[in-house]
């Protein structure tokens, strides 16, 4: 099994946590997490990825073990957790990559391909969404709501999403099996969204999505353009972004490639055996490169 290495780099004078293995002469791949979720969520996938490809998952600014500056020092947009990846890449050497997006990860992923098209070999969501087809409307209403209000009384539904409950629902909702699920996943997250500051910096972020959904008709174009060989491996049973969100895709690839596994939201913490072999396969025939290695 593939060694994982736990680092540090210095990005705007902050820091950013990432875990990274694998041969950095080999062609990379860059794991962004989605919400309340860190690099963590990726934990079983990087060394089994790693046999093949050289491995960056990073922790977004004000998630996981990446600084978290109050919102009062350093404005949460999307736009800014881009440019802090951007940053780490340019940081790290890496020009050319596939990624793999989840959630959150997916409109950070999204911008950087808008900002350099030519880097993006392949792409890898896993319920990261880019279509108004896979917004779940009793997940997301709340959250169009504190956005256009930004009042404390709509923040309410959204705070208690981050709960210890709320986000072992994120965990646990549509998969058969919820034993499967390792509490620790839905601990780690509570623990570091509850510490002092980190509620409004995710209510920060809440109020910025709806600045993704704008963003959605320059992904298509770039979709359409770049014909960038995708994946979407999704858990069809999710009630946060639906399994439209997923068939979607092909609206504007019409070649990629679509796997609705039998789960929810966190896909790869209950269905990692089945989804593992799809994304490995596919970034293999995307980058070219080697079969994996044995395990």
């Amino acid at each position: 099994m593939a060694q994982v290495h736990h680092r540090n780099a210095q990005v705007g004078g902050r820091t950013v946590f990432y875990r990274e293995a694998g041969d950095p002469g080999a062609p990379h791949v860059v794991l962004l997490h989605g919400c309340p979720a860190s690099s963590y969520m990726y934990r079983a996938l990087i060394p089994r990825l790693a046999t093949t490809f050289h491995v960056v998952a990073p922790d977004l600014p004000g998630f996981g073990l990446s600084a978290a500056p109050p919102v009062d020092e350093f404005e949460y947009t999307f736009e800014h957790l881009a440019d802090a990846m951007e940053a780490l890449l340019a940081e790290l050497g890496i020009a050319e990559y596939s990624m793999i997006v989840q959630d959150y990860g997916a409109p950070t992923g999204w911008r950087l391909a808008l900002r350099h098209p030519e880097r993006v070999r392949s792409i890898v969501t896993q319920n990261g969404n880019a279509y108004d087809e896979g917004f779940v409307a009793a997940f997301w209403d709340p959250l169009w709501r504190y956005a256009e209000t930004r009042s404390a009384r709509d923040a309410e539904p959204l705070l208690t999403a981050l709960s210890e409950a709320g986000i072992r629902w994120q965990y646990t909702h549509g998969v058969p099996d919820p034993d499967l699920v390792d509490p620790d996943s839905w601990r780690h997250d509570c623990a570091l969204v509850s510490r002092p500051g980190n509620p409004e910096i995710q209510l920060a972020l809440f109020a910025d999505y709806p600045s993704n959904v704008a963003l959605y008709p320059a992904v298509h174009e770039y979709f359409r353009a770049s014909q960038v060989p995708l994946l979407a491996v999704w858990g069809r049973n999710d009630e946060i972004f639906g399994p439209a969100g997923a068939e979607a895709f092909r609206r504007d690839l019409p070649a990629a490639e679509i796997h609705l596994l039998d789960g929810g939201h966190f896909l790869l913490e209950s269905h990692l055996d089945e989804a593992e072999p799809l994304i490995t396969g596919f970034l293999t025939r995307a980058q070219g490169a080697a079969a994996p290695a044995a395990a």
